[in-house]
């Protein structure tokens, strides 16, 4: 076995499975306080890539340095599409609240054409090129060819954002409010939480870490267009179930076991078949353990 090719592709899974750790997360915190899959969240990403693209152009013109251009793109890009997440919220999934499970799942999906055909309106349909905004690190260098700098610094702000987002739900007072919210909403309300301002606040978190996605990966490679959140939320979301859809923790391991698995099989196989090794294990884990990596089976009492 070819050492350097087996940490080439493990360092490769590693980069792409923080991504998709980092749009999972916004699928299974929804899905954990109100049991809906935002479907609308691959495009959160995709407007975050194109908000990055924008504030770049500025920028650059008005020559700001790149670490400059990268920070303030990433937050600017956060700020824009948390607005995005709260709104969606309130216009698309609120006053379905009551309704049965099929009339949401139909909003997100309309909500999700609906974004797709207005970036494509506003923006272009067209491959757009992305500026390389992340710097090259010196100490990289000796293995720069399989672990350049934007895979680096994928990695380690995806692992600051998921570990600061623990810390957040476990300790804060609005992460404890998440978590009674999610165990028993209508108890929660009872308690005297709002329960309609912690779901609003965990749309805006999650779309702010998805936006966080979108600049660091189109930077990474290059290239955004309006369709990259749909592949994208996809992924994200068979990687919420691999972890156990509503567990933290289990978006990220199964961002990480999405990532790896694709990376792995693509070196190993053909990467022709990428998208099938994604899928192929979720139909498994649906199979044979459908509560997922982390997930706890639901016990209905009756």
């Amino acid at each position: 076995m070819d050492v350097q090719y087996f940490f080439e592709l493990f360092l490769s899974g590693l980069t792409r499975g923080s991504i998709y750790a980092l749009i999972a997360i916004g699928y299974t915190m929804v899905y954990g306080i109100i049991e809906l899959i935002n479907f609308a969240h691959g495009e959160i990403y995709m407007i975050g890539a194109f908000t990055g693209l924008i504030v770049a152009g500025i920028l650059g013109t008005m020559g700001f340095p790149l670490p400059a251009i990268l920070v303030l793109a990433v937050l600017v890009s956060m700020i824009y599409c948390a607005g995005y997440g709260y709104t969606i919220e309130k216009i698309a999934y609120k006053p379905l609240r009551q309704a049965g499970r099929l009339s949401p799942l139909i909003s997100a999906i309309g909500m999700s054409l609906f974004l797709q055909n207005y970036v494509i309106l506003v923006q272009t349909s067209d491959f757009v090129p992305f500026p390389s905004l992340i710097p090259e690190f010196a100490f990289l260098e000796p293995i720069a060819h399989i672990f350049a700098s934007s895979d680096f610094l994928i990695v380690v702000v995806s692992a600051v954002l998921m570990a600061g987002l623990t810390l957040f739900i476990k300790y804060t007072k609005m992460g404890k409010a998440m978590r009674a919210t999610a165990q028993n909403r209508k108890m929660a309300m009872l308690l005297g939480i709002d329960a309609d301002r912690v779901i609003s606040v965990t749309f805006i978190i999650g779309s702010a870490l998805a936006a966080v996605g979108g600049v660091l990966i189109a930077s990474h490679v290059g290239m955004v267009n309006f369709a990259i959140g749909f592949l994208a939320g996809i992924k994200a979301f068979t990687a919420a179930v691999l972890g156990g859809i509503g567990s933290l923790p289990g978006a990220m391991l199964g961002g990480l076991f999405l990532g790896l698995s694709e990376s792995f099989g693509a070196g190993y196989i053909s990467s022709d078949y990428e998208d099938v090794f994604a899928f192929s294990l979720l139909v498994i884990f649906l199979i044979f353990r459908p509560s997922g990596i982390m997930g706890k089976a639901k016990v209905e009492k009756v």
